[in-house]
């Protein structure tokens, strides 16, 4: 039976400021480089005054990133989420609505509060730096899920970053108990080295009996499995996921397909930015593999996808440069 859904998506709602900063800033405001940071809304409005004007601004978070190319490749989404009622709250919705996907939020049923905001802070080697005040989003609760929705597709996916707050890791275990109950396959973004550093057992505690699909980057695997070896990391992944991704930067991209490993090339470039290129991985990947291209040729248009995203700032891509790729693979 066809699904209303290729993809129901669960994350954080957060908007996203970008800045261009140097590495002597970071270490001046004690912020550590290349990972995301959780922070009050004291401590990121002082990091927001030593801080240039934003270059970038627009709606985020990862899985709303995964989700947005999702549907820019003519993929069907929907993505639960959760912000309050002020006004990103609301330019959050619309930009949702804008980009094609389905969502559990409406302009009447937002709770006050603040909206979740995200600093990324690029450094000119193109690495990102995460401080994050989740706001509302913290409290993503039961009531943001859509069972009905979730039940209509193919595959749920779970950002990583919801481990952080005890009510939207309950959320997601949830979200994976109901996906299973239906015959749902389920796919889990590992998110951040930060993550699997000071939360690794809330991981296992929403992975579970294991999921259908886990991405990972290289860093996040070797943590996860505590070595410094791929091939033990290969390894231990293949007890959590019967498929999973290791993106590796210049080095391309792993997929064990759930019989062997398939090694995608790297599109070598001129990075700039890297600010969502695994929730860009994530997204491609997932459209490819519920829209019938197989899982190389869904790695090479994530690869191919992913590298031209970190040629420019933001987490997005045009929607006619996106699509533009799937004549390249």
């Amino acid at each position: 039976m066809t699904k209303k859904y290729d993809v129901y998506g669960m994350g954080n709602a957060l908007m996203d400021m970008e800045f261009s900063v140097t590495p002597e800033l970071l270490a001046q405001l004690n912020i550590d480089k290349g990972v995301m940071t959780l922070m009050d809304e004291t401590q990121q409005k002082e990091v927001l005054t030593h801080l240039p004007n934003p270059c970038k601004q627009s709606s985020g978070g990862s899985a709303a990133n995964t989700l947005v190319a999702i549907s820019q490749l003519g993929g069907k989404g929907f993505y639960s989420c959760k912000v309050a009622a002020d006004e990103v709250g609301k330019a959050y919705l619309e930009d949702l609505v804008n980009c094609g996907l389905d969502t559990n939020l409406a302009l009447d049923n937002r709770p006050e509060g603040i909206t979740g905001k995200c600093l990324v802070l690029v450094t000119p080697d193109a690495d990102r730096t995460m401080n994050t005040f989740l706001g509302i989003t913290s409290d993503l609760g039961l009531t943001e899920i859509d069972d009905e929705a979730l039940k209509d597709s193919q595959y749920l996916y779970i950002e990583g970053y919801l481990v952080s707050s005890p009510v939207a890791k309950t959320t997601a275990i949830h979200g994976k108990k109901v996906a299973e109950s239906a015959g749902v396959k389920t796919s889990f973004s590992l998110s951040d080295a930060n993550m699997v550093d000071f939360f690794r057992d809330g991981i296992l505690e929403i992975i579970g009996d294991g999921v259908d699909l886990l991405f990972s980057n290289e860093i996040e695997a070797l943590k996860m499995a505590n070595t410094d070896k791929l091939e033990d990391a290969i390894a231990f992944l293949q007890t959590l996921a019967k498929t999973f991704t290791i993106t590796r930067g210049k080095e391309g991209s792993l997929i064990f397909d759930g019989e062997k490993i398939i090694e995608i090339e790297p599109y070598p470039v001129n990075a700039v930015d890297t600010v969502g290129a695994g929730d860009m991985y994530a997204g491609c990947l997932l459209y490819g593999i519920t829209n019938g291209l197989g899982w190389e040729k869904a790695g090479k248009l994530a690869s191919l996808a992913s590298s031209k995203l970190v040629t420019s700032f933001g987490a997005r891509l045009d929607t006619s440069v996106l699509q533009s790729l799937l004549e390249q693979i």
